[in-house]
């Protein structure tokens, strides 16, 4: 199956357990798999034929700068159904990481990931 990949989404938000988490809030980052048939849109080279990827984007976007949940996993979930919802698409792998997580003694990043399909149970 084709594929589109947008790597590297960066916005800031407000989501996590920590209190700090969601009064200083926090940069996320997300890549996303977005799978569909790109056969005509190959052809025709008509932006109507494909997926208009700045609408990926804009999901993105908004869902972390507005959620006020308290997990990544929650987020991630919210923002990979928002998608599911768009045609073409047919499949989507989201991870969703936590840039600079605020954990004492810990420097890293902390990622989720899920992959689901049209049909499957969210």
């Amino acid at each position: 199956m084709d594929k589109i990949d947008l790597a590297g989404l960066r916005y800031y938000g407000y989501t996590g357990y920590l209190p700090e988490e969601k009064t200083l809030g926090q940069w996320f980052e997300v890549d996303l798999t977005l799978w569909l048939d790109l056969a005509i849109a190959g052809k025709s080279d008509r932006l109507e034929d494909t997926l208009d990827y700045r609408q990926a984007i804009d999901i993105v976007r908004e869902q972390i700068e507005t959620d006020k949940g308290d997990t990544i996993e929650h987020l991630a979930m919210q923002i990979l159904r928002s998608l599911l919802e768009l045609n073409p698409i047919e499949q989507v792998r989201i991870r969703l990481t936590k840039v600079a997580a605020p954990i004492p003694g810990f420097n890293g990043k902390v990622s989720v990931e899920f992959t689901r399909s049209q049909g499957d149970s969210l």
